[in-house]
C-alpha cells in the first residue's frame, strides 16, 4: 500500500495509519486550496479578505473562519505556561481548522514585526528563528523568515535551516543582543502537536502581556479587513538578502558562545576531570533526535564525546514511533498518543501503573548488554527538559520502593530506576552545592534558588538545611525568568540587600550581591547560574540564562554519575544520603495529569468538541478550589469553613491538619503540616495537574487523584458558604492577584538596540 500521503513518506506502520485517518479527515475544499505556495520562492501577496474571516459554507467557499481562530489564538495567549500550542493538520499545514496552521503563523508574524516597528522605530531589528523536527517546522521557519525580511527584520537563521535546540536559541537572543526569537515547537507534546515559541530580547518566553500586544495588532488587521474587504500582506522572497543563514554559520551556529559559557560554569575543570575518567558509557535517549546535532558537537568540544552512547540520533518528527500505541488507555482500538515526556504514568488493564513512554523504548533490549549501574539520559525533542534513569539489580526493588522511586522491569534480573526530576534536581543541586564549597566558590556570595510552586517540597528543606533562599513561583519557566530580571535590577541599582517577593507573598531577604545556585521546575527543566556576571556581546547583564537546558543539566548530572561511580555508589544511595544529611522530610512527591479528551483524535470537529468539553470540565474543577483560596485571602472565608467544605465533599480525606489555602498565579495551593496538595489547570490544554509532595506517597497520591478528578460539582457545604457572586469573581480576582505579583519590582528596563557593526559585526 502506499506510504506517500502529500508528500510526506511514512516510517512505520503506525504512522502510515495516522497519515491514513488525517488525509481522510481533511475535506477536498481544503487540499484543493493551499492558500499559500511556499514553493514559490519569489516575493508573494497574500491578500486576506473579508470572506477568509467568517466560516466555510457553501455561499462562502472562501471561508476560513479566522474571526474564531482568533478568538481561541487569543485565549490561548492569556494563559499559556510555554508558547501558543496546539495541533495542527500535519499533512495539509494551512488547515484553519487547527488552532496551528501556515496562515495563523504567518499572522501572528506580521502582528509581531508591526509590534516591533511601532516600539522601535527607526531601528535595526535583527530576530532569531530557529526549530526542532516537528511535522511543517521547516514551511513554519520560511514563513516568519520571509513575513519578517518584508517588514524590514533581519533574521539569522540557523547554517541550511537546520535543527537547534531551544536553549540555544534563547541563549543567542540573550548573547547576541538581539529583539528577540521565535522558536518552533511544542515541547515534549503529542507529534501532532506544533507552537511558536516566543523569545524576547531576554531569551525569556513572552509573558502574556507581551503576547496580547501582538494578538491585538491582529484584530486590528481583521478590522481594516472587515471595513476595507481585504488586507495584503507581503511575503518576501527566500532569496531575500535580510534572511541570513551566514552569519549563523560563521559562528558555528553559536556552538563556540555556549561551550564558552558552559567553561564558566557546569562544565569547568572541576565537573569536565570527573566524567573524563568515568568507566562506564552514559547514554543519551535522544527523542525526535534533534539534539544529537547540537549536543554531539559540544561534546566533542569539550573533550568528553567518548563517554557518551547514543539512541536514536535521526531526526524523525514521528519520534521514533516513542509514546505511540494503536489502542487508547482503557484498550479502545486507534491512534494513541501519550507525548514523549518520559515521566507520564499510566495503568495497564489490570490497574498497575507503567510508563507508556519509556515501554515503548523498549529498553529490555536495548540495554540488555549494558552493566548494573549504567545512567541513561532522556531529552525531548526540543532538548529543554531532562529525565535521568539508571540500571540497577532488581535485588534492589525493595529499598527504591522505600525511596519513592519506580522502577521498570528489565531482562537478566534488572531493573530501570526512573527519577523524577524532583528526586534527579535535589540530587544535582546538592552536588553542585558541594563542588562549588570544594572550589571555594560556595560562600563568596550568597546563594538561593528559584522553583515553581509545583517543584517538591524537599528543595525547599534541602535549600534550608544548607543556608540558601528560596524564591517561589507559578510554573512556567518564563516566570523563573523574571524574577531573575527583578534581581537583576536591583543588582543594578546598587542595593545593599536585594529583597523579592515571591508567589506565597512573601518577602525574602536574599542578601547583598546574590547568586542564584539553581533554578528549576518539576517537569524536568532546570538551568545553573553563573558565580560571574554573565555579560552580552554590548555588556547587558544576567545572573543566570532564561530558557532551561538539557545540556546543562546532562553535564553536571554526568558529573555527579562520575563522582558516584568513583565512590561506588549508585543514585539511589546517593538520594537516600542526600535525605539523610539534609533532613528531608517530604521524600515523596506524585504528578497526577488529569486528560479530558484525546489529543491524537484525526476528526478535528471532533476534537474541538471534545476540547471544549474537556475546558469545561478543567475550569469547574479549577473554580471549585481557586474560589475557596480567593475567598480565604480576602478574609470572607476562615480556614474551619474550607475544612468543613472539603472534609463534606472528599470523606475518604483527612483535612485536620489543613494550615493554608493560596491561589499561586495558576492553580491552588493547600499546605499541610505533612505535605502539599496543588491543583493546577493546564495553560496550554484541558487538563488538570495534581502535584503533591509529603512524608507518605500512598497519603499524597490518594489525594492528588481524588482532588485532581473531582468534577467540580458544589454541594450544599461549598454553597452554604460560597455565594454565587464569589464563584463567578474568582477567576478574574486571581488574575488581578497574579499582576501584581508579576509587576511588583518588575525589570522593565527598555531595551537599546545596539550597534550590531560593533557588537556582531553585521
Amino acid at each position: 500500500m502506499n506510504n506517500i500521503f502529500n508528500g510526506k513518506k511514512a516510517s512505520c506502520e503506525l504512522e502510515k495509519e495516522l497519515f491514513k485517518s488525517v488525509e481522510e479527515k481533511t475535506p477536498s475544499y481544503i487540499k484543493d486550496n493551499p492558500l499559500i505556495d511556499l514553493s514559490d520562492k519569489g516575493e508573494i501577496v497574500f491578500r486576506l479578505k473579508k470572506e477568509h474571516l467568517e466560516p466555510y459554507s457553501k455561499e462562502n467557499p472562501e471561508g476560513l473562519d479566522l474571526d474564531a481562530w482568533l478568538k481561541n489564538y487569543a485565549k490561548e495567549a492569556e494563559v499559556s505556561t510555554a508558547g501558543i500550542r496546539g495541533p495542527q493538520n500535519i499533512l495539509y499545514p494551512h488547515d484553519t481548522r487547527f488552532p496551528i496552521n501556515l496562515l495563523g503563523i504567518m499572522l501572528a508574524t506580521y502582528a509581531k514585526a508591526l509590534a516591533a516597528k511601532e516600539n522601535y522605530k527607526n531601528s535595526t531589528l535583527l530576530k532569531l528563528v530557529g526549530s526542532e523536527v516537528r511535522y511543517n517546522s521547516d514551511k513554519f521557519l520560511d514563513i516568519i523568515a520571509r513575513i519578517q525580511a518584508a517588514q524590514g527584520i533581519t533574521t539569522l537563521t540557523p547554517y541550511q535551516r537546520k535543527t537547534i535546540p531551544i536553549w540555544l536559541a534563547s541563549f543567542l537572543a540573550f548573547k547576541l543582543d538581539l529583539l528577540g526569537g521565535e522558536y518552533i515547537t511544542s515541547s515534549h507534546g503529542i507529534s501532532v502537536k506544533n507552537a511558536t515559541k516566543d523569545l524576547n530580547c531576554q531569551g525569556s518566553q513572552y509573558l502574556p502581556e507581551e503576547s496580547m500586544q501582538f494578538v491585538n495588532k491582529i484584530k486590528e488587521v481583521f478590522a481594516i479587513a472587515k471595513s476595507k474587504g481585504y488586507y495584503d500582506i507581503k511575503i518576501a522572497a527566500s532569496s531575500d538578502p535580510l534572511i541570513n543563514e551566514t552569519f549563523m554559520h560563521s559562528i558555528n551556529d553559536g556552538i563556540e558562545l555556549y561551550k564558552e559559557y558552559l567553561q564558566g560554569g557546569v562544565a569547568n575543570t572541576q565537573n569536565l576531570e570527573l566524567i573524563k575518567n568515568l568507566k562506564n558509557k552514559i547514554i543519551i535517549e535522544n527523542v525526535g533526535g534533534s539534539a544529537y546535532r547540537t549536543l554531539s558537537k559540544l561534546l566533542n568540544e569539550l573533550g568528553i564525546s567518548d563517554k557518551f552512547d547514543w539512541l536514536n540520533i535521526e531526526e524523525d518528527p514521528f519520534f521514533h514511533s516513542i509514546g505511540k500505541y494503536d489502542q487508547d488507555p482503557k484498550g479502545n482500538k486507534c491512534f494513541y498518543d501519550y507525548s514523549v515526556d518520559a515521566t507520564v504514568l499510566s495503568k495497564d488493564k489490570e490497574g498497575k501503573p507503567y510508563f507508556p513512554v519509556i515501554k515503548s523504548l523498549h529498553y529490555d533490549e536495548k540495554l540488555k548488554n549494558y552493566p548494573i549501574g549504567t545512567v541513561v539520559f532522556i531529552t525531548d525533542p526540543d532538548h529543554d527538559r531532562l529525565t535521568v534513569t539508571q540500571v540497577e539489580a532488581e535485588s534492589n526493588l525493595p529499598k527504591l520502593k522505600t525511596l519513592g522511586i519506580d522502577t521498570v522491569e528489565l531482562e537478566q534480573g534488572k531493573v530501570l530506576a526512573v527519577y523524577t526530576a524532583n528526586q534527579a534536581f535535589l540530587m544535582i543541586m546538592d552536588f553542585w552545592a558541594k563542588q562549588l564549597k570544594k572550589s571555594g566558590n560556595f560562600d563568596k556570595t550568597p546563594k538561593f534558588i528559584i522553583k515553581t510552586t509545583a517543584s517538591a517540597k524537599s528543595w525547599d528543606e534541602w535549600a534550608q538545611n544548607n543556608n540558601i533562599k528560596v524564591i517561589n513561583v507559578p510554573v512556567g519557566f518564563k516566570e523563573i525568568a523574571n524574577i531573575m530580571k527583578k534581581v537583576e535590577k536591583q543588582l543594578n541599582d546598587g542595593k545593599n540587600e536585594v529583597v523579592i517577593t515571591d508567589i506565597f507573598g512573601k518577602d525574602i531577604n536574599l542578601g547583598n550581591n546574590p547568586r542564584v545556585i539553581f533554578a528549576g521546575e518539576e517537569s524536568g527543566g532546570m538551568i545553573i547560574g553563573s558565580e560571574e556576571i554573565i555579560k552580552s556581546k554590548s555588556g547587558r547583564k544576567a545572573i543566570a540564562m532564561r530558557e532551561k537546558s538539557a545540556t546543562e543539566a546532562i553535564i553536571v548530572a554526568s558529573a555527579l554519575s562520575a563522582d558516584l561511580e568513583q565512590k561506588g555508589l549508585t543514585l539511589s544511595q546517593n538520594l537516600s544520603n542526600v535525605f539523610e544529611k539534609n533532613n528531608i522530610i517530604a521524600k515523596y512527591d506524585v504528578r497526577e495529569d488529569i486528560a479530558y479528551y484525546n489529543e491524537s483524535e484525526p476528526d478535528i470537529q471532533k476534537l474541538k468538541e471534545a476540547k471544549v468539553l474537556g475546558e469545561a470540565l478543567r475550569t469547574k474543577n479549577d473554580l471549585f478550589y481557586l474560589t475557596l483560596a480567593v475567598m480565604f485571602s480576602e478574609n470572607k472565608i476562615t480556614l474551619d469553613n474550607i475544612k468543613e467544605i472539603l472534609s463534606d465533599t472528599f470523606q475518604s480525606l483527612d483535612f485536620s491538619n489543613l494550615i493554608d489555602v493560596k491561589f499561586v498565579g495558576d492553580g491552588t495551593y493547600l499546605l499541610f503540616t505533612d505535605k502539599f496538595i496543588e491543583i493546577r489547570p493546564s495553560g496550554t490544554d484541558a487538563k488538570t495537574k495534581a502535584y503533591g509532595a509529603g512524608n507518605s506517597k500512598e497519603n499524597i497520591l490518594k489525594f492528588a487523584q481524588t482532588l485532581g478528578n473531582y468534577s467540580g460539582e458544589l454541594n450544599n457545604t461549598y454553597q452554604k458558604y460560597v455565594t454565587k457572586e464569589d464563584y463567578d469573581s474568582s477567576k478574574a480576582k486571581s488574575m488581578e492577584s497574579y499582576k501584581i505579583f508579576t509587576d511588583k519590582d518588575a525589570n522593565n528596563e527598555q531595551f537599546i538596540i545596539p550597534d550590531y557593526k560593533k557588537t556582531i559585526g553585521l
